[in-house]
């Protein structure tokens, strides 16, 4: 199970932190991340780790802004998002799915493990 924590609403500018604990699981060989769907839209994938690696896979729309870390001791992935923007409005969920290396899966129908998902809005 997934857990998500941290959503809330801010003005745009601002900064949030989300967290996703593994309950009952660890991430080991899991590439683990983070999907969005905004109101009336599809999900979209917004960037993800593998927990063994640490490699990481961003989404052209958040590259430079967002950023992903983990801490591996409490099975816990971060996501920092500066410079939030109104378009960034969206429940957020953490998502994971088994991995052993090679391309970091980046579309959301790959991701077989979902939180329940956190609201971010941010006005403008």
């Amino acid at each position: 199970q997934l857990v998500e924590s941290g959503g809330g609403l801010v003005q745009a500018g601002d900064s949030l932190r989300l967290s996703c604990a593994a309950s009952g699981r660890t991430f080991s060989r899991y590439a683990v991340g983070w999907v969005r769907q905004a109101p009336g839209k599809e999900r979209e994938f917004v960037l993800a780790i593998s927990w063994s690696s640490g490699g990481t896979a961003y989404a052209d729309s958040v590259k430079g802004r967002f950023t992903v870390s983990r801490d591996i001791a409490n099975n816990t992935l971060y996501l920092q998002m500066n410079s939030l923007k109104p378009e960034d409005t969206a429940v957020y969920y953490c998502a994971a799915r088994a991995f052993r290396g090679g391309r970091i899966p980046l579309s959301p129908a790959e991701y077989d493990t979902w939180g329940q998902g956190t609201q971010v809005t941010v006005s403008s």
